[in-house]
């Protein structure tokens, strides 16, 4: 079992930056996969992106690509997700999740674990 816990959200004008953290808890984080998602009201949780567990490798989705930067602290059990040029289009609540086992991926049913969610909101 694994415990998340995400901090870091908040309004933010557009243009600007903010991390997110990721504090995970309950088994071996350095052996699991993680990944960070977000989701609207009305719509489906989208994938951001997702590290391996050595960091080794991540993806990113198309529209992150440049700007958000997904990193893990191993000896911490936290990730962090860092989000620059933040858009209008970035507001969302956004999540924390965890692989039990395997590769990194993009789908939201590969993902075993989430935490609760923090909200994003980028004022124009």
């Amino acid at each position: 079992q694994v415990q998340l816990v995400e901090s870091g959200g908040g309004l933010v004008q557009a243009g600007g930056s903010l991390r997110l953290s990721c504090a995970a808890s309950g088994r071996t984080f350095s052996s699991i996969p993680m990944g960070w998602f977000r989701q609207t009201p009305g719509k489906e949780r989208e994938f951001v992106a997702a590290i391996s567990p050595s960091s080794s490798y991540s993806i990113y989705a198309d529209s992150m690509k440049g700007r958000f930067t997904i990193s893990r602290d191993n000896a911490k059990n936290t990730n962090y997700l860092q989000m620059n040029s933040l858009k209008p289009d970035d507001t969302a609540v956004y999540y924390c999740a965890a692989k039990a086992t395997g590769m990194v991926t993009r789908r939201v049913s590969d993902y075993d674990y989430w935490g609760q969610g923090t909200q994003v909101t980028v004022s124009s």
